[in-house]
C-alpha cells in the first residue's frame, strides 16, 4: 500500500476550499489535516512559528519576506482570497469628507502597514485620487484588540508619519470617539458592523466604485496567496502542482455549485443576478488562478509594494512561486 504524505493544511473556510476539505477533491499523494483558521490567526503562525505545510498567506508578507530572502515557503499560483478594498475604508461622516481627496492631511487608523488590503487601499487612493501615504498620519494599532503589531517588521520611508495607538485603545473605539478621521483595514471596524450614524463607507456606493475602477484597469486585487515549507518543496518536487490542480479543482467545483440556483447554496438573496452581472463585467472566469491570467494583477501589486517601501528592491512576479507553477500542461 501506497503511503500518503501527511500534511498540515491551514485556509480560510470558503465554498472554493469547501470541496478540498469534505475529501470530496483529493490532493494527489497527500493526506491532509485542514484547519480552518482567521487570516489574523493563520499569518501570525505562519510567518512567526511555521506552523502549517501548507498555508494560505498574506500576499504583501509573502513578498516581504521574498525580498528580504529569509521567506520560508514556496508560493503557489492559487487565490483563495480576493476583494475590491474600496469597502476597506471606513470614515467619520461629520469631519467633511466628501470624497478620497478630503483624506489629505487626516489621521487615518492601520492595523498593520504591512497588510494586503492596506497596501492596495493606499495605491488606489494614490494613483486614482491623488493622496499619497505620506499626505496622512498613519495610527498604528489593533482593530478590535489592544497590542497589535507589525507581525513583520518593515522599514519605512521616512516621510511616512506613523504613530502608535494609545495601549488602552482600539481603533474601532479611537473611530468612534473621533480621535481618528478614518481606518483602512481588512475589514470593517465595530462601530461601523453597529450603525453608528456617524461612520461610513468613503465611497457610498462601493460596489459601483469598484466596478468602474474594474472596467478601467482589469485589476481584482489578489489578497492571499498559497505557500508551502521549502524544505517539503525540495523533498516532494511534485508538491506544488498537486496542490495548485487541487485548488483549481475545488474552486472549479464551487462555483458549479454556485450556478445551480434551483436552490440557492449561499444564505443571500439576487445570487443568481449578481453571479451574471459579474460575469457580464468579469468575464466567466472572475476568479482566476494561475501566473499569467494574473500577471498584471501582481505586476501593479509589487510595484505598489515597492514604491511604498514595503519591498527593498522591485520583485518580479516569476519569485513569487515555484517554476514548476509558471506554466501547466495542456491536451
Amino acid at each position: 500500500m501506497t503511503t500518503k504524505l501527511k500534511l498540515s493544511i491551514a485556509t480560510g473556510n470558503y465554498d472554493r476550499t469547501r470541496p478540498l476539505v469534505d475529501g470530496e477533491v483529493p490532493i494527489d499523494g497527500v493526506d491532509p489535516i485542514f484547519m480552518l483558521l482567521s487570516p489574523e490567526e493563520m499569518f501570525f503562525r505562519s510567518f512567526r512559528d511555521r506552523a502549517f505545510d501548507v498555508s494560505e498567506l498574506s500576499l504583501s508578507s509573502f513578498a516581504v519576506k521574498t525580498a528580504a530572502g529569509t521567506n520560508p515557503y514556496v508560493g503557489v499560483p492559487v487565490f483563495p482570497s480576493r476583494a475590491f478594498r474600496h469597502t476597506s475604508i471606513c470614515i467619520r461622516t461629520d469631519r467633511g469628507i466628501k470624497r478620497p481627496e478630503d483624506l489629505r492631511g487626516r489621521r487615518i487608523g492601520t492595523p498593520e502597514y504591512q497588510l494586503t488590503a492596506c497596501v492596495w487601499a493606499r495605491a488606489l487612493l494614490e494613483e486614482e485620487y491623488g493622496v499619497a501615504p505620506s499626505d496622512v498620519t498613519w495610527v498604528r494599532g489593533g482593530l478590535e484588540e489592544t497590542g497589535r503589531s507589525e507581525k513583520i517588521a518593515v522599514q519605512l520611508p521616512p516621510e511616512i508619519r506613523i504613530e502608535p495607538a494609545p495601549a488602552d485603545r482600539t481603533l474601532a473605539q479611537m473611530l468612534k470617539d473621533g480621535d481618528i478621521d478614518a481606518i483602512v483595514a481588512p475589514r470593517a471596524p465595530s462601530c461601523f458592523e453597529q450603525w453608528d450614524p456617524n461612520i461610513g463607507w468613503l465611497w457610498p456606493d462601493p460596489q459601483a466604485a469598484a466596478s468602474q475602477y474594474f472596467e478601467k484597469t482589469r485589476i481584482f486585487p489578489i489578497m492571499h496567496l498559497i505557500g508551502i515549507r521549502k524544505e517539503l518543496v525540495d523533498e516532494h518536487p511534485w508538491l506544488p502542482i498537486a496542490v495548485y490542480k487541487a485548488f483549481s479543482k475545488a474552486k472549479t467545483r464551487a462555483l458549479e455549485l454556485l450556478v445551480d440556483t434551483s436552490a440557492t447554496k449561499v444564505t443571500l438573496p439576487f445570487v443568481d443576478e449578481l453571479l451574471r452581472a459579474t460575469r457580464r463585467l468579469m468575464g466567466e472566469d472572475f476568479w482566476p488562478y494561475g501566473v499569467e491570467p494574473n500577471r498584471h494583477v501582481l505586476d501593479r501589486f509589487l510595484g505598489y509594494h515597492y514604491d511604498q517601501g514595503l519591498s527593498p528592491r522591485r520583485l518580479t512576479v516569476e519569485e513569487l512561486f515555484h517554476p514548476s507553477t509558471l506554466a501547466t500542461f495542456k491536451i
